[in-house]
């Protein structure tokens, strides 16, 4: 008995040492996180006021309830039915093949299909999409709750990667347009989509991000100001919906950042607002009215502003202006630091290329400028692609035998390349101007010396000519280019 007594003692001394030992370390650990206390105080955290704080934050949180919604039935209900499934039939040869061709060919090209998903835009078939998703379409189908239905492209625009199909359907369950301008970063979205024909996927997030600039569109004028989201984009769901949480659109999904091409938390889609005015562009006029300034910008980083003594980061600066253009009768020159449109704080190019993008040539909007740190303003009367400010339809041919689309070039390319003309190609497939050894953005300027001023004109005599023939233009890269070949 007594011999227990005295192990119970032993271990009641041990613990009380240990003890001592663990108070004692715990304080000098609690005096070690000092310094991070006094960060803290430095961001309005101060330990000693924790209690303060956290009684503040819940008076916060009671006032102001964050805007979650019990469910997303309703917006499922309102968009889903608005969605569909594309499918894009391409990659055969309009040429004719003979049983020859399957041996000195090494085949007949094979069609390939690639799908992805479309808004219906209005009750009698009009749809929007995603330029890449009908992008070199031969056949385009449309598949809306198990019919299917041949679709027209009426145009597309690389810009913006806005697309525009119609269908021969009434009564369709067009979407409710929302407004991507008054949508808030935080706000709750659905990513609709129609991946595979699997009549609709729906998830959601939050907005994280606007007037995001990603540097993935093509065009010649690219215009990328992406709201993110955190809503999943998976493959196939290019051309959906991003629908706020009444079911209205708010962006066209176009993209994801990632490296294995599956959905990794970063998603992009182009704003309705933009998006609306493309289509109804496309489906009016043929064509994007596109509103230009007369000038180009940069965007304004650390090294810039101070190398030009700006005092924020906030605008763009002017890098190029163009001869004759409007920035240049307005008398607004290269290094001027475009702060405001109309208004609107321009925080960089996202915000000043999105500002732009709704208005029409003839518009006059308000521009105000630094020019050495002084206030500026200006009013300038925007511009159409050819120099103009009337509505323009652009002149184009498309050639099936040829392979591509041939268009005349617009006033900005005029100035780059220093050109008063030329037919520019673009769009191209397999066909005859491939074959010739031409690409994507080669301007041709003269055909056997004759001036290329017309683009129909242009088509219509290299799909009938034999002979020797001479081509002069420019590279995409600005290079002059002249050519001669024997035509059979």
């Amino acid at each position: 008995m007594q011999r227990s007594y005295f192990v119970v003692a032993i271990i009641s001394f041990v613990g009380g040492i240990l003890g001592a030992w663990s108070y004692s370390s715990l304080m000098q650990d609690r005096s070690a996180i000092v310094p991070n206390q006094e960060w803290n105080e430095n961001l309005g955290y101060r330990t000693s006021r924790m209690e303060e704080n956290r009684e503040k934050l819940s008076e916060t949180t009671v006032q102001n309830p964050p805007s979650v919604p019990d469910s997303f039935v309703e917006a499922s209900e309102k968009s889903t039915g608005s969605v569909v499934f594309i499918k894009n039939f391409s990659g055969q040869d309009s040429r004719r093949y003979s049983i020859f061709d399957y041996f000195f060919r090494q085949g007949v090209p094979q069609q390939t299909v690639s799908t992805g998903s479309g808004v219906i835009f209005s009750e009698d078939g009009y749809i929007i999409t995603n330029n890449h998703v009908v992008e070199r379409a031969e056949t385009i189908e449309v598949v809306h709750k198990k019919r299917t239905y041949k679709a027209s492209l009426i145009g597309s625009d690389a810009n913006t990667d806005i697309a525009v199909l119609k269908i021969e359907a009434r009564g369709l369950p067009a979407i409710k347009i929302g407004s991507s301008r008054s949508l808030q970063i935080g706000e709750w979205v659905l990513a609709v989509g129609n991946p595979f024909n699997l009549t609709s996927t729906v998830t959601a997030g939050i907005v994280s991000a606007k007037e995001r600039q990603i540097n993935i569109m093509g065009g010649e004028f690219p215009l990328e100001s992406f709201i993110q989201t955190d809503a999943p984009i998976n493959p196939g769901n290019s051309g959906g919906a991003l629908v706020n949480d009444r079911g209205e659109l708010v962006g066209i999904n176009t993209a994801i950042l990632s490296r294995t091409g599956s959905y990794t938390g970063y998603g992009f889609a182009v704003p309705v607002d933009i998006a609306t005015k493309i289509a109804n562009d496309l489906i009016q006029y043929g064509e994007v009215q596109k509103a230009i300034p007369g000038l180009e910008v940069n965007e304004i980083t650390p090294e810039l502003a101070e190398e030009m003594g700006l005092k924020s980061l906030d605008g763009v600066v002017v890098s190029h202006v163009i001869r004759s253009g409007a920035a240049e009768k307005s008398g607004m020159r290269v290094e001027d630091v475009i702060v405001n449109i109309d208004g609107n704080r321009i925080s960089g190019k996202g915000s000043f290329e999105e500002a732009l993008s709704y208005y029409y040539p003839g518009d006059k909007i308000t521009v105000d400028y630094l020019r050495d740190n002084v206030l500026r303003t200006s009013e300038l009367t925007l511009q159409n692609l050819l120099g103009g400010t009337g509505v323009i339809k652009r002149s184009f041919y498309s050639s099936p035998l040829l392979g591509a689309k041939l268009e005349a070039i617009n006033a900005i390319e005029m100035d780059r390349f220093d050109l008063d003309y030329g037919v520019k190609i673009s769009t191209m497939t397999r066909g005859y101007l491939r074959d010739l050894g031409l690409g994507e953005g080669f301007i041709l300027t003269h055909i056997n010396e004759t001036p290329a001023t017309d683009p129909e004109e242009v088509g219509r005599f290299l799909e009938d000519y034999s002979g020797r023939l001479v081509l002069e233009g420019r590279t995409p890269g600005g290079q002059p280019f002249i050519q001669s070949y024997s035509v059979q």
